[in-house]
């Protein structure tokens, strides 16, 4: 496994600033935006596709430096009922993919996006209970009216370009834990898999551990995230985990994003490492950062400080359990 960082932590510096800081860092490994929720500061792939020079220099960067890029992410809603952003997102990931296929990134990360409740919807609609019994309709109809068929097209199309799409769980998504994944990957190919971030399953009291090893009984875990959730018990007690205030109210939320190490501590991020190598993954453990309560560069240098202390302790061999 290599470490590395999703760049968009360091939108605000040319790629070459950034990829400067990764390497000041002793990482090996870099995931670039192209577009969707993250943006594309440092990377837009309808420009390196139609300018030949540009996209030399965008490698150069890279080779000159001795990093990997460990995977394009186009982080969208390709099911939005709102044709003008899901025909952008979607345009977008098309574009990543044959990005990745020119310059040879085998993965690329995306959500699996959500559709609305009816084909009149002008928003996503997220169903998360079994009753009333319309629930249950809508979300068979978003499955196979919406869903499937996109990703199985979407499938196909990134398997033509030996490309492997990375689909990142997430609340809010009709792909938000191992089921939903694994029922897309069934349902429409097994160029899809899954893009694992702790974080997301932290909050609806999951043990990414249980979900790294089956994840890796279907040979589905295409790439990872390194980021935390702090629980706040009291008001989890008081209010359960479904928290729809703003991040920014960090005081009053259930939970809340946290840089490597101060949701769960360096034991939890320890274990995390070793069931990825029991499973076999071979990839980048790539650094994410939304912590409100810390600067980039902070919380940027913290998880590098956590993540390289498990990572140093799985390669002479020791194991950790919780």
């Amino acid at each position: 496994m290599k470490l590395g960082v999703f760049a968009v932590l360091f939108g605000d510096k040319s790629l070459e600033e950034a990829l400067d800081q990764v390497k000041d860092a002793g990482l090996e490994a870099v995931e670039i935006g192209t577009g969707g929720y993250p943006g594309n500061a440092h990377c837009n792939p309808a420009e390196l596709l139609a300018d030949e020079a540009k996209l030399a220099a965008f490698q150069q960067a890279f080779t000159e430096r001795n990093i990997e890029i460990s995977a394009l992410s186009c982080h969208g809603n390709p099911l939005h009922p709102n044709q003008n952003i899901s025909g952008q997102h979607h345009q977008q990931f098309e574009e990543t993919v044959l990005l990745a296929e020119k310059i040879g990134v085998d993965t690329v990360v995306t959500f699996s996006g959500c559709p609305g409740e009816s084909e009149y919807s002008q928003y996503p609609v997220w169903v998360t209970a079994a009753w009333p019994e319309d629930h249950p309709e809508v979300l068979e109809w978003q499955w196979q009216e919406k869903v499937i068929p996109y990703w199985k097209e979407q499938n196909d199309f990134a398997a033509q370009h030996n490309v492997r799409i990375a689909i990142e769980p997430h609340p809010g998504f009709v792909v938000y834990n191992n089921e939903t994944a694994l029922k897309l990957r069934d349902a429409c190919g097994e160029n899809i898999g899954v893009n694992f971030d702790p974080s997301h399953l932290y909050w609806q009291q999951m043990d990414p551990v249980a979900n790294i090893k089956e994840l890796g009984e279907h040979d589905a875990l295409f790439h990872f995230h390194a980021k935390d959730t702090a629980i706040d018990p009291q008001n989890t007690a008081a209010n359960g985990v479904l928290d729809t205030k703003p991040y920014s109210d960090e005081l009053n939320r259930s939970w809340i994003f946290r840089t490597v190490g101060y949701g769960h501590g360096e034991e939890e991020w320890k274990r995390i490492i070793s069931a990825l190598q029991l499973v076999g993954y071979q990839g980048a453990v790539s650094i994410e950062h939304e912590d409100s309560l810390m600067s980039v560069e902070e919380g940027f240098q913290k998880a590098v400080a956590v993540l390289k202390k498990a990572l140093i302790k799985e390669k002479v061999g020791e194991m950790w359990w919780a």
